[in-house]
This record gives C-alpha cells, sequence and structure tokens, in this order.
C-alpha cells in the first residue's frame, strides 16, 4: 500500500483570546486587604491592628490604587474558613467584580488548609482577580504561583498540625496535673480567681444551691426552669430562657461538689476543630477537691440518685403536682395519674386513678382515690412520721451503722481497682516494647487479644464493685437527707407538707384491697388504707 503524506496548515488566529487570569492593563485597580489574628491576646490584637493600619496605607498611598475594604477576622484560626465571616465576605466581593487584587501579610494568614486556599485562589483567578502574598512575594497570576502556593500552604498546614499537637499536649499535661480550667463566662457560680483558681461567685452560688435544694424536693427539670425565669435569674450564658437541659447540666456537674474530671470532650480533627465526647479514646482525669464546693457532696450523691431513679421510672411528666410518677398500681405496675370529673359543674372533683386502667386487656382493679381523700392520708402518714420520728430515727442511724459497718465491699472495691489497673499496665507496656521491634504478627495479636480481654473483665468487674460502693454512698446520703429534714419538725401539721412530702417519701404503692403502701426515703414503709374504694 503506497504511503500517503500528511500536509498540516496553520489557520492563524484573526481575534484576540480572551483571558480571566490576566489584570487588565492600564486601569486602576480596585484593591482590597486581609487580616487575621488567631487568638484575643493583647500581643495578637496588637498584630492585628498594625496589619490593618499598614494595609489601609499600603494601598491608600498607591496612586494607581482604589482603596476598597480591610477585611479582618480577629481571634479565629486559619485551619478552616466557615467560621471565618470577614475572609469569605471578601470572597463573595471578589467573585462579585468588585475587587480586583487582594493583598495578604502571608499564605499562613490567608488559610493553614491546603485544599481552601487552592480553592480560594482558583475561584478567584476564573474571575480575574489576583492575591499578592507578601511575605512570599508570590502573585497568583504569575504561572508558577499555584505551584509556590501549594507548596507554601502545604507548610503551613503542617505548622498548623504541629501546632494543635502541642497544644493539645500542653492541655494534656495539665489535665494530669490535676489543673482545672472552667469556661467561665459559661459556668455558673465561678469565677477566674487568683493564679487562675476557681472561685465562688456568693450570688450565683446561691442559685445553684435553689436548684438542688428544689430539685430534691421533688421539683421537676421544667418547674426549677420556670421559677428561675419567674424570679428573672439569668442563666450561665446571661439569657433570660432557661431550658431543662440547662437545669441537669447543674445538677450533674461533678465541678459543684468541688471535684472536677478532666477531658470530656476531645478534638477529633486540627482542620474543623471538630469535637467528639471522650468515650474512652483518650485518657480522663478525675481530680478530688480540686476548688471550693457550692454543695456538699452528699447532697450532689443525692440529686445523682434522684436523677437516675426519675430516668428510670420514666418521670417526663410536665406536671407540678408532688403525686405525679408517685403512686404505683400494684395490678400492673403503672403510675397513678389525675383526672376531673365533672369539670364544668359544681360537682367537679379531681381523681388519681391508673393510667392503663382501661388500656390493658384486663382492667386494673386497683381503686380511684379522690385527691381530697388522698391529701387527707398523705397528712395522716406525715403525722405519723412526727409522732415516731425518735423511734424512726433511731432506727435509720442504726441502719447507717450497720450499713457502714461492713468494710467487705469497700475492699472488694479497692482489690478490683488494683487489678484492673495492673492488667492495663501490662497491655500499655506490652505495645510500648513492641512499638520498635519486628515480631510475629500473629503471636503478637494473639498476646494482645489475651491481654485485652484481662483489662476488659478487670475493668467489668470493677466497674461493678464501684457501682455497689457508690449505691452504698448514695443510699447513705438519702438517709442523712431523711434524717436532717424530719428532725426538723417536731409538731403535727395541720395541712399537708408538700415539702416534707418530697424529701421523705419514695413512692406508694396502691394496692387493690385499697391498701396504700408508703416507701420512705430510709427504706422503712407505713401502711395506710382507704375508707372506701371507688
Amino acid at each position: 500500500m503506497n504511503k500517503i503524506d500528511r500536509a498540516v496548515t496553520c489557520i492563524p488566529p484573526t481575534k484576540a483570546r480572551p483571558s480571566t487570569n490576566q489584570i487588565k492593563p492600564n486601569t486602576r485597580l480596585r484593591v482590597a486587604a486581609y487580616a487575621r489574628v488567631s487568638t484575643d491576646t493583647e500581643e495578637q490584637l496588637s498584630s492585628y491592628e498594625a496589619q490593618v493600619d499598614y494595609y489601609t496605607q499600603y494601598i491608600q498611598n498607591n496612586p494607581d490604587w482604589d482603596f476598597i475594604e480591610i477585611y479582618t477576622d480577629e481571634g479565629i484560626s486559619a485551619t478552616n474558613t466557615k467560621k471565618r465571616d470577614g475572609f469569605n465576605r471578601m470572597i463573595r466581593d471578589a467573585l462579585a467584580g468588585k475587587i480586583d487584587r487582594i493583598i495578604t501579610k502571608s499564605v499562613s494568614r490567608f488559610a493553614r488548609n491546603t485544599v481552601d486556599t487552592l480553592t480560594a485562589v482558583r475561584d478567584l483567578k476564573s474571575k480575574g482577580v489576583e492575591v499578592f502574598f507578601e511575605k512570599e512575594n508570590i502573585y497568583t497570576m504569575d504561572s508558577k504561583g499555584e505551584l509556590l502556593i501549594t507548596i507554601m500552604s502545604s507548610l503551613a498546614q503542617e505548622e498548623s498540625r504541629n501546632l494543635s499537637e502541642n497544644v493539645t499536649w500542653g492541655q494534656r499535661k495539665r489535665f494530669s496535673d490535676g489543673k482545672v480550667n472552667m469556661p467561665y463566662a459559661s459556668f455558673l457560680g465561678y469565677k477566674r480567681g487568683i493564679e487562675g483558681q476557681p472561685e465562688i461567685v456568693p450570688k450565683e452560688a446561691e442559685i445553684v444551691r435553689r436548684i438542688y435544694r428544689e430539685f430534691l424536693e421533688g421539683a421537676t427539670y421544667g418547674d426549677i426552669a420556670r421559677s428561675l425565669m419567674d424570679d428573672h435569674i439569668l442563666t450561665p450564658r446571661k439569657k433570660k430562657e432557661w431550658s431543662k437541659s440547662t437545669i441537669l447540666s447543674i445538677l450533674s456537674n461533678e465541678k459543684y461538689k468541688g471535684d472536677a474530671l478532666l477531658q470530656k470532650k476531645f478534638t477529633v480533627d486540627f482542620l474543623n476543630k471538630k469535637m467528639k465526647i471522650n468515650e474512652g479514646e483518650v485518657p480522663q482525669y478525675y481530680v478530688e477537691n480540686s476548688h471550693p464546693p457550692i454543695v456538699s457532696k452528699a447532697v450532689f450523691e443525692l440529686a445523682q440518685l434522684e436523677i437516675q431513679k426519675r430516668t428510670e421510672k420514666a418521670r417526663k411528666s410536665s406536671s407540678r403536682h408532688c403525686f405525679s410518677s408517685r403512686l404505683r398500681c400494684e395490678s400492673c405496675g403503672g403510675f397513678y395519674g389525675s383526672k376531673v370529673w365533672h369539670s364544668s359543674s359544681k360537682y367537679r372533683k379531681t381523681l388519681w386513678q391508673c393510667n392503663h386502667k382501661f388500656s390493658n386487656g384486663e382492667k386494673c382493679v386497683t381503686p380511684h382515690i379522690y385527691e381530697t381523700e388522698l391529701i387527707r392520708i398523705c397528712l395522716g402518714v406525715q403525722n405519723q412520721l412526727i409522732s415516731d420520728r425518735l423511734m424512726i430515727l433511731d432506727t435509720c442511724k442504726t441502719l447507717l451503722y450497720s450499713l457502714f459497718q461492713d468494710h467487705a465491699l469497700m475492699q472488694k472495691q479497692k482489690e478490683a481497682e488494683s487489678v484492673y489497673d495492673k492488667a492495663h499496665n501490662e497491655l500499655a507496656d506490652f505495645v510500648e516494647a513492641n512499638k520498635w521491634q519486628l515480631s510475629d504478627q500473629t503471636e503478637y495479636q494473639k498476646t494482645y487479644t489475651a491481654l485485652e480481654d484481662a483489662v476488659n473483665q478487670a475493668k467489668a468487674e470493677f466497674e461493678q464493685a464501684d457501682n455497689a460502693v457508690q449505691e452504698r454512698l448514695a443510699r447513705k446520703n438519702q438517709i442523712d437527707q431523711f434524717i436532717e429534714n424530719l428532725s426538723e419538725h417536731e409538731d403535727l401539721l395541720l395541712a399537708f407538707d408538700e415539702t416534707l412530702w418530697n424529701v421523705t417519701v419514695d413512692d406508694v404503692l396502691v394496692k387493690p384491697s385499697g391498701e396504700l403502701v408508703f416507701s420512705l426515703k430510709s427504706g422503712q414503709k407505713i401502711v395506710s388504707k382507704l375508707r372506701s374504694k371507688l
């Protein structure tokens, strides 16, 4: 086959090629600058002000430039651009055609995230907007600009990583040393005191004690929130609106009893600053008696017991009534709730009945109880408590003595903790010893699994023993509280005392026979009976 010679003919251009990557010559440039500091320290703030002043003068003194604006971010990290309002507004204005050139001190001031830097630069180039990095002397419209930016931003990102790791190490070192730091701006009851140590704010501390007191007297989270708002008391963040979650966080924060659990959260990714609740991924440190307490340990532990009981019993009722979630049906185990009969007539009556009386396959046979009758019976029980208080208190003290004479439980806890610590250290030593050694992976994994299983088993046994000890301590605190409140009453009551009811009675079991079994928070029981079943 004959070979055909190829012919190539060049067709010259007839029009000028448009370009979006070049700034138009012989025109005045609309110039802006970007300034940022990452902390609010005095030193950084002075640097921030210096940047703003420098670039304002720098741009205004150039006769070929029109000064647009100095875009700024104060106290913001550069690792992520999502929360940098000044930066994002600048980019929007540039893409909208309001800016021709952006000047900034360095690549690290612009962003310490390589992806964000390149994305922003490319978006700006597509609209003919140039960025000048003064320190590195890089113009993004230059042919070598993107390569240099990639290198410099990668270095800045790595610098940020190292800085983050150093900060994290410093924080964990402070944690291991037992140094406590609180978010004082959003923490009720404490302020930064001498040498940075927590110091009690008396007025705020009274609010905290009030929350604990009302909760232990039977008030719900919603009740407490409403009472605080009624009294125009501000939240820890100085807001008017209290939430149930805020009340719960105060009631469950160990710092109010003078202890501190450190490293509850940790940073997952230094780039986006994402935080995660610590579920065992990194060490935690528990510091006892780290600072002055606002509530006693007994009151705090009693509150934790009450939180647990309410959670277990699903006490989610928004009712303010003291009988809510306190009356139990023996037939089905459900709670009693209030009902109103003849609500719109003079025969209106409030009564209590099992919430599941007509919802189960078999109707509960426990009786209805008129509220007036229930209050009469409860008043009788309260007066019986007061009449027999000396005997009841003596029984409580005997119970306390018997509960804490047996030291076997405490010893079991200590032994379980020792076994757990030993197993944990053996695993850590094994990993460290084999960190830089070549080893048979099958044998390594086998040994590691065995040691890990031993750690998990020891941990489970320790937690079981520790829970038993904590339950006993909570029980002691509950009885102590019962004794303290009952001791204050010497005279018989003429009317039902809701506060005394809340601090002395755990719940009431309603039997089909009409018997009411009152379970006291001391562990004792009192039996009463309805005059007649409804």
